[in-house]
């Protein structure tokens, strides 16, 4: 092993200059907006100026360049320093650093990925490890690249539990090319930490974790720069960085004390800065320039991905949507080395295991960890060096929530299938059944949803979601439901199908999948009784096909009947309520699970909670007596 060579005196010097050049354009930049983390970046600011000036390789010219290594800022509210670090690197000026937070600058709160040296959005605490271990997992399994993935982390954050997921996931994966930095200076927001300065505990649990770990003076340049050095050696593990911080580093009467975390310095501004610059030694330009990487990589172009050979059904055969879902999977893999397939232990169920069975290289096991799987795919999508597909149950995507509203934020194009969803699933009970996932995904901002009805249609929104821009989630049911369309049928997104239509239509009833199917037998059943009724199948609940929507209702006397496997809160009805709501003499009735449902079988459940083909004839009716 190569030892480490001690900077010269100079050089150790210009970094910890570089250091007290960060507090003091974080310190200017906070007072400037009235508001941020002064103290907070204090704490790590000799951390950033060893990263960023001795330890990191990458092209400051072109910060997402493929080759350069990456770097997280978990604890995203000390996003002052990252940006005074990218001054002192020369992408921007002191003075901009002065429009922090404000409407039209880039300089936000916390870091978004509309500045170019950002990968993912973070602020919401715990999550960044998890982004940087899908870095680093694409680094070593699939780029068989030489960049390294940094993530620097709070201590406060670092009780979260996903934070403890995403180092089980990193020593299970033996991510060498991945270096945590803790920044443990005792105090929270409120409070000091629960393990405050007890380097002894962070560091035992670390190692027991698979980790390799260096405890250090996190305001010492020279240990840090022997830390990073020594991880840059070390095979077969993951390393954790534990440094030893203070609060408000280098301000007396604030350092280490509470009570001071996301306050500017307000008055006293001007004497904490004098009185750093004092101990500022070469008060010119520092002569450090980043080192380069080695170049081994180019930008990967997405945007044309196709399966390998279309679907193969015949029309009213039964097939589930999550057995479609896998098969397109491995469709898609096979045309596409840079797909992706991620899961919890589910993918006998969800049948991602498909694209396992084509190449395992193409295949990541999360195990059952949700809140690091979606932040791993977000990590994984990173600078477009995959087309990651995401799968568990569609309930336990409730349990990711905040990693999935940061991943818009982080303007990923990750893709997420939640299968077992609604009632329709039986006997495993109200925990196993996604009720709620509709709901979730709508909300998200520019995320594209997808709800197939047969097996050709779970194709076809497989290639499409992996082909559109953002966040994209395709639901798929347990049962087997009956093929619909002709294979070579064309799908859009925000493009609805008409299934049943005829010149005496008196109501639009719009189901998806299982209630598709109930809709569909409510017609006959229907029409026997001389009631003819229009069927639509929305395949995106959003964007909604409001077009075709409105064009149908008006068709039958502006009556819409909405029957869906989904609470009522967030779900299809509402959706279609919402779209139609500007348009005179509508009237929209709708059927959904109302209640906590139970075991039982599908059947059963369907009619137990009034969205049965039963239900939907009843329904029918009395919307036409009004």
């Amino acid at each position: 092993m190569a030892e480490y060579h001690k900077l010269d005196a100079g050089r150790l010097q210009a970094l910890k200059d570089i250091a007290n050049r960060l507090r003091i354009h974080s310190i200017r930049a906070t007072n400037a907006s009235n508001s941020g983390h002064p103290t907070s970046c204090c704490s790590i600011a000799e951390v950033m100026s060893t990263l960023f000036f001795y330890a990191m390789k990458y092209n400051a010219e072109k910060p997402r360049d493929p080759n350069n290594d990456r770097f997280i800022l978990s604890k995203g509210h000390a996003a002052p320093v990252l940006y005074a670090t990218w001054a002192e690197v020369g992408l921007y000026s002191a003075q901009e650093l002065l429009n922090l937070r404000k409407l039209d600058s880039d300089l936000e709160g916390h870091p978004t990925p509309r500045l170019p040296f950002v990968d993912v959005a973070t602020g919401s605490l715990g999550q960044g490890l998890s982004c940087a271990a899908g870095m680093a997992y694409v680094g070593k399994y699939i780029d068989h690249a030489s960049y390294r993935v940094y993530c620097l982390l709070g201590d406060g954050e670092s009780v979260e539990g996903s934070v403890w997921e995403a180092l089980h996931f990193s020593s299970h994966y033996q991510l060498d090319n991945l270096v945590a930095v803790f920044d443990i200076n005792r105090l929270g927001q409120s409070e000091p930490t629960s393990l405050q300065h007890r380097m002894d505990v962070y560091d035992q649990r670390l190692k027991a974790f698979g980790w390799n770990t260096y405890v250090v003076d996190g305001h010492d340049v020279e240990s840090l720069c022997k830390a990073f050095y020594e991880a840059s050696l070390v095979k077969g593990r993951p390393t954790c960085i534990l440094a030893k911080t203070f609060k408000g580093k280098g301000l007396p009467g604030i350092e280490d004390l509470d009570n001071w975390h996301g306050k500017p310095l307000g008055e006293k501004a001007d004497e904490y800065i004098a009185l750093i610059e004092k101990q500022i030694v070469n008060v010119g330009p520092h002569g450090f320039t980043p080192s380069l990487p080695t170049e081994e990589l180019s930008n990967i172009p997405f945007g044309n991905l196709h399966l390998s050979e279309a679907p193969g059904y015949k029309l009213g055969e039964k097939v589930a949507t999550r057995l479609a879902y896998g098969t397109a999977l491995a469709k898609l893999g096979k045309n596409n080395k840079r797909v992706l397939a991620l899961d919890g232990d589910t993918k006998n169920s969800t049948f991602s295991i498909k694209l396992k069975e084509v190449d395992p290289k193409q295949h990541l096991e999360c195990f059952i960890a949700e809140q690091n799987l979606v932040g791993v795919a977000i990590g994984c999508a990173a600078r477009n060096r995959t087309v990651t597909f995401t799968s568990t149950f569609a309930c336990f995507f409730s349990r990711a929530f905040d990693q999935l509203r940061m991943g818009a934020i982080s303007q990923t194009d990750a893709n997420f299938c939640g299968s077992h969803a609604g009632i329709s699933i039986g006997e495993d009970g109200p925990s196993q059944m996604g009720l709620e996932d509709l709901a979730m995904f709508r909300a998200i901002p520019g995320c594209t949803v997808f709800y197939p009805s047969d097996a050709v249609s779970t194709e076809r929104a497989v290639e499409l979601a992996a082909n559109a821009k953002g966040l994209c989630y395709i639901r798929t049911s347990r049962p087997n439901s009956s093929v619909l369309y002709g294979n070579g049928e064309e799908f859009q997104i925000g493009k609805a199908k008409v299934v049943r239509e005829s010149a005496r239509d008196q109501v639009t009833v719009v189901g998806a999948c299982v209630t598709l199917e109930e809709a569909l037998k409510a017609a006959a059943q229907l029409e026997a009784d001389g009631i003819s009724i229009r069927v639509l199948d929305l395949f995106t609940i959003k964007p909604l096909d409001t077009s075709t929507l409105i064009f149908s209702a008006r068709k039958t006397g502006g009556r819409i009947l909405v029957v869906e496997d989904h609470y009522p809160e967030g779900g299809i009805g509402e959706a279609v309520a919402g779209a139609v709501a500007g348009e005179r003499d509508f009237v929209v009735k709708r059927l959904a699970v109302s209640g906590i449902p139970r075991s039982g079988k599908p059947e059963e459940l369907l009619d137990l909670f009034g969205i049965s083909c039963r239900h939907i004839v009843n329904a029918v009716k009395e919307l036409l007596k009004l």
